[in-house]
C-alpha cells in the first residue's frame, strides 16, 4: 500500500506496574499518589548499597502459566500480559486472521526493551558455573533476546506486518509507539501493538547503576526516595513491568465501530550527541526533538495542557527537561500540568515510555494529571506548572498532551496525544 499519511488513534491500553497488575490498578495508584517503591528483599540484595527498588505489584508467575512463564524472560512476561490486556481492550478477541477484525498481514508488534533479557542471562551463567552444563536451560537464547518480548507478543496476536524491537535505553518504549505511528501512516499497517517492557532487578545491574551515582540511596525511607523536581533528589528508583497500547487507523477503528482513546499526533526525534551517560546540561536535544514534534504536526503550543515529564529525579536530568520546555513552549508551559510518574513507579528503563504514554492517554480519557509526589522543596531552577500531591483537572473541549522519553546515549523522543 502506498502513502497515505493517515490519522492514528489509540484503540486499546494494557498494563502491569509497580502500582497494579493491570492498566485500571495502575492508573488508580497514580491518582492516588501511592508509592510503588519497596525495599529489596534477599541476601543476594545485602550487602548493595542501593536496596530499594520498585517491583511489579503483580508477580507474572501468578498470572501466567507454569509452561508458558518458564520459556519467557521476565521482561516478555510483563510485556505479554500488558498486550493481552491491551488487545482484549480494543475489543479483539482472538489472534488476526481467527478474529476476522484484522488481517495478519495488516497487523503489526513493536515492543522495546533496553535492556532485555538480562535476569535469563545472568542467572543461567550462574547454573553454568553452580550446577554445569547440561542444566542450563534450551530456553536461554529465545528468552535473552532483546527482540523476545516483540517476537512472543507478535506470535501471540498473529502480527505478520512486521515485529520490531528498538533499543534506546530509556527512550525505548516511546520510540517503540513512535514507529508503530510510522508503521500506520506510511500504509504497512492498520493496526500495532505497540509498547515498552523491562525487568532489570537484579544485583548487577542496580550495582552498576550505583557506581555510576545514578541511583537513589535513600534506603532509609523507599516511598520518598523517587522525588523529581526536589532540591533533595539523589538519582532513580528501578521499576520493572510493561505498557502496551493499540494503535489504529482512524478508518480501521470507525469500520469496526471501536471506541476512541484519542488521536496520536505524532513523534519529535533527537540527539544530544553530548556523552554516553550525562544529559546535556541545556536541554539542547531534548528542545530539538519538542520543535521537530511541531514542525511535523498541527499542534499548536496553546493546546498543551499536560505534559508527563522524563524526570527521573536525577540533579540534572530533571533540569535540563524544563530548560527544553520553556525554551521552545514559552510562556504557553505555564498552563501545562507537569507530572512526573517516576515519583510513584520508579524508572523502569525501556519500559517507562510505555506505561507513561498509557498514564498520558488515560489522562487525556480522564481529563485528571497524576500528581508527583515527594515534592516538599521545589528545586527554583524548575520553571513549569508542576502538579504536585493531588491530581489535577484537565479543561475540556479538545485538549492535547506530551510524553517525553530521554536515553543513555542521547536518545529524545516526544509524543503527542489529543482529544477526539
Amino acid at each position: 500500500m502506498s502513502s497515505t499519511n493517515r490519522t492514528v488513534v489509540v484503540t486499546g491500553i494494557g498494563a502491569t506496574t509497580p502500582l497494579g497488575g493491570d492498566s485500571a490498578s495502575t492508573w488508580e495508584g497514580l491518582i492516588a499518589g501511592r508509592s510503588g517503591v519497596k525495599p529489596l528483599e534477599g541476601e543476594r540484595f545485602a550487602d548493595l548499597p542501593v536496596q530499594i527498588a520498585a517491583p511489579a505489584a503483580v508477580d507474572p508467575g501468578e498470572v501466567l502459566p507454569r509452561p508458558l512463564a518458564r520459556k519467557l524472560d521476565r521482561s516478555a512476561q510483563f510485556a505479554l500480559i500488558a498486550a493481552r490486556e491491551a488487545w482484549a481492550d480494543a475489543g479483539y478477541e482472538a489472534p488476526a486472521g481467527e478474529d476476522a477484525k484484522i488481517a495478519p498481514e495488516r497487523l503489526g508488534a513493536v515492543i522495546a526493551s533496553g535492556i532485555g533479557g538480562v535476569t535469563t542471562l545472568l542467572d543461567q551463567y550462574d547454573v553454568l558455573k553452580e550446577k554445569g552444563v547440561r542444566r542450563v536451560s534450551p530456553h536461554t537464547v529465545p528468552m535473552l533476546m532483546p527482540n523476545g518480548p516483540s517476537a512472543n507478543v507478535g506470535l501471540e496476536v498473529n502480527a505478520q506486518a512486521g515485529v520490531h524491537t528498538p533499543v534506546s535505553a530509556c527512550a525505548s518504549g516511546a520510540e517503540a509507539i513512535g514507529y508503530a505511528v510510522e508503521m500506520i501512516r506510511t500504509g504497512r499497517a492498520d493496526v500495532v501493538v505497540a509498547g515498552g517492557t523491562e525487568a532489570a532487578i537484579h544485583p548487577l545491574p542496580i550495582a552498576a547503576f550505583a557506581n555510576m551515582m545514578a541511583m537513589s540511596k535513600n534506603n532509609d525511607e523507599p516511598t520518598k526516595a523517587s522525588r523529581p523536581y526536589d532540591t533533595a533528589r539523589d538519582g532513580f528508583v528501578l521499576g520493572e513491568g510493561a505498557g502496551v497500547v493499540i494503535l489504529e487507523s482512524e478508518e480501521h477503528a470507525k469500520a469496526r465501530g471501536a471506541r476512541v482513546y484519542c488521536e496520536v499526533l505524532g513523534q519529535g526525534l533527537s540527539a544530544d550527541s553530548h556523552h554516553i551517560a550525562q544529559p546535556e546540561p541545556t536541554g539542547r536535544g531534548i528542545a530539538t526533538a519538542l520543535q521537530n514534534l511541531l514542525d511535523s504536526t498541527d499542534l499548536k503550543p496553546s493546546e498543551v495542557v499536560h505534559l508527563n515529564a522524563h524526570a527521573t529525579s536525577t540533579p540534572q536530568g530533571d533540569v535540563a527537561e524544563i530548560k527544553a520546555l520553556r525554551k521552545v513552549l514559552g510562556d504557553d508551559l505555564d498552563h501545562v500540568a507537569v507530572s512526573a510518574t517516576k515519583s510513584m513507579t520508579g524508572h523502569l528503563l525501556g519500559g517507562a515510555g510505555g506505561i507513561e504514554t498509557v498514564a498520558t492517554v488515560l489522562a487525556l480519557h480522564h481529563r485528571l494529571a497524576p500528581p508527583t509526589i515527594n515534592v516538599d522543596d521545589l528545586d527554583p531552577e524548575v520553571d513549569a506548572n508542576i502538579v504536585r500531591d493531588e491530581p489535577r483537572e484537565l479543561p475540556q473541549g479538545t485538549i492535547a498532551a506530551i510524553n517525553n522519553s530521554f536515553g543513555f546515549g542521547g536518545h529524545n523522543v516526544v509524543l503527542a496525544f489529543r482529544t477526539i
